[in-house]
């Protein structure tokens, strides 16, 4: 089994290495790919050393699975010219609204991987850890109405902006004037309610993935309101979540239910610290679930906290999850 990484030196490229060493996957060989600025870096990878080798040179066919951990311009430029020779398992926003490409949370949907055209789509970090806790409930209550409040760390806007937070951090303690190149206004000691471009209706595209990728990989009839926040916050990102069935529910099953959620862990005792904060979930595969309770104000509905590792389970072990499905679910080809 060959596989390939695609912007094997950036943030969620050195995650999904990471992921890989740990994976059961059994790996001949992995190939390691980037622009041409980072060709011919080495890294590291189960004691040995992989040159980085330049995108332009790079020959597809090597690899059964290639992962594309490179952002929307180089999955446009590349992603349809690589499917011609392997399976494309893409990080970026690029094709997951595409009719044709599967767009898969592993623990949530893996059936529809059984109809790709070689170009599977990983969602959005923070749809990716709703959905977790979403899918079981869903299965028992049927979801009606889904209302989200993200508090996203800056590690999913890339490294530059966790620098950016870092300096900004220390000219903010050094009394120094505070200069924002990756944000719209000062991120340390501050929060930004506005992730990606603003689109209709005042909404921006963090919201709009959330609410349209939670209808593609769920139910196209659950109704979606998201706010998206960007928190100085280095790795995880949060929500907080009110979740309206169509039907009354038992909240002891409700719990049982997320209790038993894969790839989930409660950790709800309500008490001081009884709950997940991100910095405990960082580096961490799990998905965790506190704050439980029954909205006071809707005998249908409930609020949850979700915490998850954004550049873990919300980019890198995705995608190496969705790989260990297709490989699992072939006997043919891979």
């Amino acid at each position: 089994m060959n596989l390939a990484i695609i912007g094997a030196t950036g943030n969620v490229g050195r995650k999904t290495i990471e992921v890989l060493e740990k994976s059961k996957i059994k790996i001949d060989n992995l190939y390691l790919v980037a622009s041409e600025k980072s060709a011919g870096q080495k890294l590291k990878f189960k004691n040995k050393e992989i040159k980085v080798e330049q995108i332009e040179k790079y020959n597809f066919s090597n690899a059964k699975i290639t992962i594309f951990a490179a952002g929307s311009e180089i999955a446009k430029n590349w992603v349809a010219r690589a499917a011609k020779k392997t399976i494309v398992i893409d990080n970026s926003k690029h094709f997951r609204m595409n009719n044709d490409v599967p767009l898969v949370v592993a623990e949530v949907n893996p059936e529809d991987l059984k109809t790709h055209n070689n170009i599977i789509a990983n969602p959005n970090c923070s749809t990716i850890q709703l959905m977790l806790p979403l899918k079981p409930l869903h299965d028992k209550y049927k979801i009606k109405r889904v209302i989200v409040s993200t508090y996203q760390a800056v590690s999913g806007a890339g490294k530059a902006s966790v620098d950016e937070l870092f300096s900004q951090t220390r000219d903010y303690l050094d009394n120094k004037k505070i200069n924002s190149k990756n944000f719209t206004k000062q991120m340390a000691f501050n929060l930004i309610p506005h992730i990606d471009v603003f689109v209709e209706d005042g909404y921006t595209k963090e919201e709009w993935k959330m609410e349209n990728e939670t209808k593609k990989i769920l139910d196209n009839q659950i109704g979606l309101s998201a706010t998206c926040v960007r928190v100085p916050v280095k790795t995880s990102h949060s929500e907080a979540v009110n979740i309206e069935f169509e039907n009354d529910y038992d909240f002891n099953t409700i719990k049982k239910i997320l209790n038993n959620a894969p790839g989930c862990k409660v950790i709800d005792e309500r008490k001081d610290g009884g709950y997940i904060t991100p910095l405990e979930a960082e580096g961490d595969y799990l998905t965790f679930i506190s704050r439980i309770r029954k909205d006071n104000s809707n005998k249908k509905a409930i609020n949850i906290w979700i915490v998850s590792d954004n550049l873990l389970k919300g980019a890198a072990l995705n995608t190496v999850q969705i790989a260990e499905c297709l490989i699992k679910n072939s006997k043919n080809n891979l």
